[in-house]
Protein backbone atom coordinates (compact mmCIF):
# COMPACT_ATOMS: atom_id res chain seq x y z
CA UNK A 1 0.00 0.00 0.00
CA UNK A 2 2.90 2.37 0.73
CA UNK A 3 4.05 2.72 -2.87
CA UNK A 4 0.65 3.25 -4.48
CA UNK A 5 -1.61 4.94 -1.93
CA UNK A 6 0.63 7.90 -1.07
CA UNK A 7 1.11 9.31 -4.57
CA UNK A 8 -2.57 8.63 -5.34
CA UNK A 9 -3.71 10.51 -2.22
CA UNK A 10 -1.47 13.45 -3.14
CA UNK A 11 -2.64 13.52 -6.77
CA UNK A 12 -6.32 13.35 -5.79
CA UNK A 13 -5.87 16.00 -3.09
CA UNK A 14 -4.12 18.36 -5.48
CA UNK A 15 -6.68 17.72 -8.25
CA UNK A 16 -9.38 18.80 -5.81
CA UNK A 17 -7.39 21.92 -4.93
CA UNK A 18 -7.05 20.88 -1.28
CA UNK A 19 -4.14 21.66 1.00
CA UNK A 20 -2.96 19.07 3.53
CA UNK A 21 -4.80 21.08 6.17
CA UNK A 22 -8.01 21.07 4.10
CA UNK A 23 -7.87 17.30 3.69
CA UNK A 24 -7.05 16.93 7.37
CA UNK A 25 -10.19 18.87 8.30
CA UNK A 26 -12.31 16.88 5.83
CA UNK A 27 -10.97 13.46 6.83
CA UNK A 28 -10.16 13.74 10.52
CA UNK A 29 -6.60 12.53 9.83
CA UNK A 30 -3.80 14.83 11.02
CA UNK A 31 -1.87 16.83 8.43
CA UNK A 32 1.48 15.31 9.56
CA UNK A 33 0.05 11.79 9.11
CA UNK A 34 -1.31 12.72 5.66
CA UNK A 35 2.10 14.11 4.72
CA UNK A 36 3.82 10.88 5.81
CA UNK A 37 1.31 8.80 3.81
CA UNK A 38 1.79 10.96 0.70
CA UNK A 39 5.59 10.69 0.93
CA UNK A 40 5.36 6.91 1.38
CA UNK A 41 6.94 7.04 4.84
CA UNK A 42 4.06 5.14 6.40
CA UNK A 43 1.29 2.87 5.28
CA UNK A 44 -2.14 3.89 6.59
CA UNK A 45 -4.27 1.40 8.46
CA UNK A 46 -7.54 0.49 6.78
CA UNK A 47 -9.32 2.76 9.24
CA UNK A 48 -7.10 5.73 8.36
CA UNK A 49 -7.28 4.94 4.64
CA UNK A 50 -11.08 4.89 4.95
CA UNK A 51 -11.05 8.34 6.57
CA UNK A 52 -8.75 9.68 3.84
CA UNK A 53 -11.04 8.23 1.17
CA UNK A 54 -14.03 9.92 2.83
CA UNK A 55 -12.17 13.24 2.85
CA UNK A 56 -11.55 12.80 -0.88
CA UNK A 57 -15.23 11.94 -1.47
CA UNK A 58 -14.37 8.37 -2.45
CA UNK A 59 -15.14 4.91 -1.15
CA UNK A 60 -12.17 3.02 0.32
CA UNK A 61 -12.27 0.58 -2.62
CA UNK A 62 -11.98 3.54 -5.03
CA UNK A 63 -8.99 5.00 -3.21
CA UNK A 64 -7.27 1.63 -3.17
CA UNK A 65 -8.42 0.92 -6.76
CA UNK A 66 -9.88 -2.42 -5.70
CA UNK A 67 -12.78 -2.03 -8.13
CA UNK A 68 -10.62 -1.29 -11.17
CA UNK A 69 -9.09 -3.68 -13.67
CA UNK A 70 -5.70 -1.96 -13.78
CA UNK A 71 -3.87 1.27 -14.50
CA UNK A 72 -4.84 1.31 -18.20
CA UNK A 73 -8.34 1.01 -19.60
CA UNK A 74 -9.06 0.98 -23.32
CA UNK A 75 -12.49 1.53 -24.80
CA UNK A 76 -12.62 0.07 -28.27
CA UNK A 77 -14.56 1.83 -31.02
CA UNK A 78 -16.46 -1.37 -31.86
CA UNK A 79 -17.49 -2.17 -28.26
CA UNK A 80 -20.41 0.25 -28.22
CA UNK A 81 -20.25 3.31 -26.01
CA UNK A 82 -22.94 5.22 -24.15
CA UNK A 83 -24.53 7.69 -26.52
CA UNK A 84 -27.46 10.06 -26.73
CA UNK A 85 -28.53 13.49 -27.80
CA UNK A 86 -31.67 14.80 -29.45
CA UNK A 87 -32.11 13.79 -33.11
CA UNK A 88 -34.92 16.35 -33.51
CA UNK A 89 -32.45 19.10 -32.55
CA UNK A 90 -29.69 17.63 -34.75
CA UNK A 91 -27.44 16.65 -31.85
CA UNK A 92 -25.75 13.33 -31.28
CA UNK A 93 -23.01 12.46 -28.77
CA UNK A 94 -20.94 9.49 -27.67
CA UNK A 95 -19.05 9.15 -24.36
CA UNK A 96 -15.53 7.94 -25.16
CA UNK A 97 -14.16 7.35 -21.65
CA UNK A 98 -15.14 4.34 -19.58
CA UNK A 99 -17.17 4.89 -16.42
CA UNK A 100 -14.70 4.56 -13.55
CA UNK A 101 -15.23 4.96 -9.81
CA UNK A 102 -13.92 8.32 -8.68
CA UNK A 103 -13.26 9.47 -12.25
CA UNK A 104 -13.49 13.24 -12.43
CA UNK A 105 -13.22 13.74 -16.20
CA UNK A 106 -15.24 12.54 -19.18
CA UNK A 107 -14.39 12.78 -22.87
CA UNK A 108 -17.22 12.86 -25.40
CA UNK A 109 -17.60 13.35 -29.15
CA UNK A 110 -20.45 15.52 -30.43
CA UNK A 111 -21.98 15.97 -33.86
CA UNK A 112 -24.31 18.82 -34.76
CA UNK A 113 -26.33 18.87 -37.97
CA UNK A 114 -26.65 22.24 -39.76
CA UNK A 115 -28.87 24.33 -37.50
CA UNK A 116 -28.50 21.75 -34.72
CA UNK A 117 -28.06 22.55 -31.04
CA UNK A 118 -27.18 20.91 -27.73
CA UNK A 119 -28.95 21.66 -24.49
CA UNK A 120 -32.43 20.43 -25.37
CA UNK A 121 -34.71 18.56 -22.97
CA UNK A 122 -33.34 15.19 -24.18
CA UNK A 123 -29.71 16.14 -23.49
CA UNK A 124 -28.00 15.54 -20.13
CA UNK A 125 -28.77 18.13 -17.43
CA UNK A 126 -26.49 21.04 -16.57
CA UNK A 127 -23.34 19.94 -14.82
CA UNK A 128 -22.74 19.89 -11.05
CA UNK A 129 -21.29 22.98 -9.33
CA UNK A 130 -17.59 23.50 -10.01
CA UNK A 131 -17.58 21.62 -13.32
CA UNK A 132 -15.34 22.89 -16.13
CA UNK A 133 -15.61 21.90 -19.78
CA UNK A 134 -13.14 22.18 -22.63
CA UNK A 135 -14.26 21.69 -26.23
CA UNK A 136 -12.15 21.34 -29.37
CA UNK A 137 -13.90 21.95 -32.68
CA UNK A 138 -12.79 19.23 -35.09
CA UNK A 139 -14.75 20.38 -38.13
CA UNK A 140 -17.33 22.99 -39.07
CA UNK A 141 -18.34 26.00 -37.02
CA UNK A 142 -20.15 26.21 -33.70
CA UNK A 143 -21.30 28.95 -31.40
CA UNK A 144 -21.02 28.36 -27.66
CA UNK A 145 -23.61 30.26 -25.67
CA UNK A 146 -22.37 30.39 -22.07
CA UNK A 147 -24.39 32.36 -19.55
CA UNK A 148 -26.07 34.16 -22.46
CA UNK A 149 -22.83 35.24 -24.18
CA UNK A 150 -22.10 33.92 -27.73
CA UNK A 151 -18.60 32.67 -28.61
CA UNK A 152 -17.96 31.78 -32.27
CA UNK A 153 -15.60 28.82 -32.81
CA UNK A 154 -14.11 27.30 -35.95
CA UNK A 155 -12.22 24.08 -36.70
CA UNK A 156 -9.12 23.91 -34.50
CA UNK A 157 -10.46 26.36 -31.89
CA UNK A 158 -10.59 25.20 -28.28
CA UNK A 159 -12.68 26.76 -25.51
CA UNK A 160 -12.75 26.19 -21.74
CA UNK A 161 -15.65 27.42 -19.65
CA UNK A 162 -17.58 27.00 -16.40
CA UNK A 163 -19.99 24.22 -17.35
CA UNK A 164 -22.21 24.74 -14.30
CA UNK A 165 -23.47 27.91 -15.98
CA UNK A 166 -26.32 27.68 -18.51
CA UNK A 167 -24.73 26.80 -21.85
CA UNK A 168 -25.29 25.14 -25.20
CA UNK A 169 -23.66 24.81 -28.61
CA UNK A 170 -25.28 25.70 -31.95
CA UNK A 171 -24.18 24.95 -35.50
CA UNK A 172 -24.84 28.03 -37.68
CA UNK A 173 -23.08 26.58 -40.73
CA UNK A 174 -24.26 24.64 -43.75
CA UNK A 175 -22.16 21.57 -42.87
CA UNK A 176 -22.09 19.08 -40.00
CA UNK A 177 -19.97 20.32 -37.08
CA UNK A 178 -18.00 17.94 -34.87
CA UNK A 179 -16.34 18.67 -31.56
CA UNK A 180 -14.72 16.84 -28.65
CA UNK A 181 -15.58 17.85 -25.11
CA UNK A 182 -13.80 17.10 -21.84
CA UNK A 183 -15.91 17.67 -18.74
CA UNK A 184 -14.01 17.87 -15.44
CA UNK A 185 -15.95 17.81 -12.19
CA UNK A 186 -15.27 20.14 -9.29
CA UNK A 187 -12.29 22.08 -10.63
CA UNK A 188 -13.77 25.54 -11.22
CA UNK A 189 -11.34 28.35 -10.56
CA UNK A 190 -12.43 30.90 -7.95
Amino acid sequence: MVTTVGPRVKALREAMGLSLRDLSLRSGVSAPMLSQVERGETSPTLSVAGKIAGGLELRLSQLLRLDEDGAVTITRAHDGRPSGGDPRAGHRYEVLTPPRPGQRAELSRHELAPGGATGTADDPPIHEPGTRESALVESGRVILYCDGEPHALEAGDCVTFDADLPHHFENPGPDIARFLAVTTAGLRRS
